[in-house]
């Protein structure tokens, strides 16, 4: 797993670094590998481009482009950024960007210490949040009261898919949970993410807090 930090401050950039890769665990886990730091939005813009890294791991205050933008630029053109926010803010305006521009998460950094195990499942397909950010998602991004999932042509095992990706389980746990086949999962959140005209997991899960859930 080759994963860039950008974060202002590079003492803590250094910190998250020897952090996640001796996160690493015992020889059957993943090997992380931070491959770049960079300390501003632009630098991490820049550095995304040249190393195209599996993750990377971002702060949102910094100097010329903020995490945000800087996000929403790599994303533009790069629709399958994986794209973690790391920082010490939680303002309501910076989740609710993070989230709509299809972040992969949000955790402070008060929480770095579970960093690696935050990668590992942004990797599989995960969505990550800190405890903090869960607890006030509802809030955040506002939710009506009912949804016509049939004017959508949204199926019974399609709904269930929704509120299963919305809990950040992976296609895994998905395909546990269902009893049915990885790749009945893939092709269930194909037709999920067609039929709501939607990019990817984050998208969704964003749109069932947002639309669905009452």
């Amino acid at each position: 797993m080759r994963v860039i930090i950008v974060d202002d401050d590079p003492i803590v950039a250094m910190s998250l670094k020897v952090i996640l890769e001796a996160g690493s665990g015992n020889a059957s886990d993943e090997k992380i590998e931070v491959v770049a730091t960079g300390s501003s939005g632009r630098e991490g813009i820049d550095l995304y481009a040249q190393h195209k890294p599996d993750i990377m791991v971002m702060d949102i205050r910094m100097d010329d482009i903020n995490g945000i933008d800087a996000a929403t630029e790599i994303l533009s053109s790069n629709k399958d950024a994986n794209i973690l926010f790391l920082t010490t803010f939680t303002d309501d305006e910076y989740i609710n960007k993070a989230l709509k521009l299809g972040a992969k998460g949000y955790i402070l950094k008060q929480d770095c210490a579970g960093l690696p195990e935050a990668c590992k499942a942004v990797c599989k397909g995960q969505i990550v949040y800190g405890s903090k950010v869960v607890e006030r998602l509802p809030d955040l991004l506002g939710r009506s009261s009912s949804f016509d999932f049939d004017a959508y042509g949204i199926t019974d095992k399609e709904q269930t898919l929704i509120e299963l990706v919305a809990d950040g389980l992976s296609n895994k746990e998905i395909a546990s949970k269902m009893f049915i086949a990885e790749g009945t999962v893939r092709n269930l959140m194909s037709s999920v993410l067609s039929k709501l005209d939607l990019r990817d997991r984050t998208q969704l899960a964003c749109f069932y807090y947002q639309q669905i859930k009452p």
